[in-house]
């Protein structure tokens, strides 16, 4: 993969880390308190992870959904969930919104897709949508800056 070790950004600024991880703990009280279910969280998780491609985050958060219950074929289906009937009206505008933030150096966050969540979620289920998917985009960049170690073990 690399011959140079990596900084662990984290250990090496743990404040930096704990502020992140304290911004993660209140969005996810934010989510809850919108109504959006933790599946729904674990899966906006997933797929931001998936999008970035960083490996850690995605073992992390699979592993986290399949305890809260999330249905494997589910898991399976998650990068082409426009195409399967797997999901709700809910979570696919919020997968989609999720996916244009993540994205937001094609074209930032198109008005299509925003107009697209507006029409599904309220106010505040797309701000936690929002703030769900810039903590993990966040998380993403210190696991994959870092190069977390993600082993077959």
């Amino acid at each position: 993969m690399t011959e140079h070790s990596r900084v662990n950004i984290g250990k090496q600024h743990p404040a930096s880390y704990q502020a992140l991880l304290a911004l993660s703990t209140t969005a996810e009280e934010s989510a809850a308190a919108a109504g959006l279910d933790p599946l729904l969280v674990e899966l906006i998780k997933i797929r931001v992870s998936q999008i970035n491609g960083c490996a850690f985050c995605l073992r992390m958060h699979t592993r986290d959904s399949l305890k809260k219950g999330e249905n494997s074929d589910r898991l399976a289906v998650l990068p082409a969930w426009a195409e399967a009937d797997y999901f709700t009206a809910t979570e696919r505008a919020a997968l989609r919104l999720a996916e244009s933030i993540t994205r937001v150096s094609d074209g930032h966050v198109p008005d299509v897709d925003y107009a697209a969540a507006t029409e599904v979620l309220t106010d505040e289920q797309l701000s936690a949508v929002a703030w769900l998917t810039n903590v993990m985009n966040a998380f993403n960049r210190v696991a994959i800056t870092s190069r977390y170690p993600v082993t077959g073990n």
